[in-house]
């Protein structure tokens, strides 16, 4: 569907859909095969702008509004899931800089995650902490000027390429987070493999045994961590994977209107049979309610509407839920094809079922979106109108 964008959304989003059709989508199931995303991919990335997307212009970034930000994730998403998740974690992690960092460190690190001379990454999940992320285990402790970290972080999206980390804490005084260079003395990287999706997305476990990290990158202050730092991190971590799922949805349609229209079963094209034409239609209302959400979800923030945390809690639950239901339909109506790693259906099938978990699963943002709606979200939404 077309969204009634301005001139500039149009043509920045015809350039997203051309970087893609060029750089990403074409080598998207070797990198899957592989589980690595190439150097070269990642510099071009930095050297395009996308990876200060989010970073303010005075920081050297791009500084692009919601709206952009979605929009680049989406055109990636529908060219690769592990890029785009690339982008996501990045980009949590450009936030949590710009927004919580001393002013020393952001100086000094936020131009260098905008051009992506560092890449950055979230490290939050652990054996026992994800979807209860107040269940974090890792201790953190003051010690001079220094803080020193023991315990292990997993499934760390792209761990295994990241320069820094935004890492979550357990203190005294609450959940805390910082922000920690890659050599850390005391950490250490373990790279995790053979995923069901994102496989190219470079996952590790990473292992805190007193590390030691200098005070000065504390984010906020001490107990921050969970309701201020997490929470607004996450929103972004949400609203890229809501976006990266509309792009699912686009590639899985595409994927199966290509096969449909030439693949001819009883004398006729496939897309000629009632039963296909049935999934089309869903698949096509699937794509253009998520899209809708996830513009919701941009207006809201960029006007910074108080409301926009839930918009993108919506646009975050329905998006993967219909990206997965999408792309198990591409599966089935390319049968065998469906099947086999030379056609993309299978990857997007994989790659969806990963973007219904990741920051948020669907039964986490149902008790979410229930707490808002019992809060009082949505009496407003018709004020103004006849």
């Amino acid at each position: 569907m077309r969204l009634p964008l301005s001139e500039p959304h149009l043509r920045q989003f015809q350039a997203f859909q051309a970087f893609t059709s060029q750089h990403i989508t074409p080598h998207a199931g070797a990198w899957d095969r592989a589980q690595y995303i190439p150097e070269s991919l990642i510099s071009l990335l930095g050297q395009h702008g996308y990876l200060g997307a989010n970073v303010p212009e005075q920081s050297v970034g791009q500084g692009w509004d919601s709206l952009t930000y979605g929009l680049l994730h989406e055109a990636i998403g529908a060219g690769c899931s592990s890029v785009r998740s690339l982008l996501t974690v990045h980009g949590m992690a450009c936030h949590a800089t710009a927004r919580w960092a001393t002013r020393s460190v952001r100086e000094q690190v936020l131009p260098r995650l905008a051009c992506g001379d560092l890449i950055g990454a979230f490290a939050l999940s652990e054996a026992t902490a994800g979807s209860d992320a107040q269940n974090v285990q890792l201790m953190a402790t003051r010690q001079d000027n220094h803080y020193l970290l023991n315990g292990t972080k997993q499934w760390i999206t792209f761990g295994q390429r990241a320069d820094v980390f935004v890492v979550f804490g357990r203190m005294q005084q609450g959940h805390t987070a910082f922000l920690v260079d890659r050599d850390t003395p005391g950490l250490s990287i373990e790279p995790l493999s053979d995923l069901l999706g994102t496989r190219a997305s470079m996952l590790a476990r990473l292992h805190f045994q007193d590390a030691r990290v200098p005070a000065e990158h504390l984010l906020g202050r001490e107990g921050f961590g969970h309701h201020y730092v997490l929470t607004s991190t996450l929103d972004w971590g949400r609203f890229s994977v809501a976006w990266g799922s509309v792009g699912i949805l686009q590639a899985a349609l595409d994927t199966v209107l290509e096969h449909t229209r030439t693949r001819e079963q009883y004398g006729s094209p496939l897309a000629s049979h009632q039963l296909v034409q049935r999934h089309l239609t869903e698949m096509a209302v699937k794509l253009h309610s998520a899209r809708l959400l996830c513009y919701q979800a941009a207006l809201s923030r960029d006007r910074r509407d108080p409301q926009h945390l839930t918009d993108t809690l919506l646009a975050k639950y329905q998006a993967s839920n219909f990206a997965a239901e999408a792309a198990h339909t591409a599966v089935h109506l390319l049968g065998a094809k469906g099947c086999l790693p030379d056609f993309p259906a299978e990857r997007l099938w994989r790659d969806a079922k990963v973007a219904e978990i990741i920051e948020g699963t669907p039964e986490i943002l149902q008790m979410q979106i229930a707490r808002q709606l019992q809060d009082g979200y949505g009496q407003g939404i018709f004020e103004g109108a006849l």
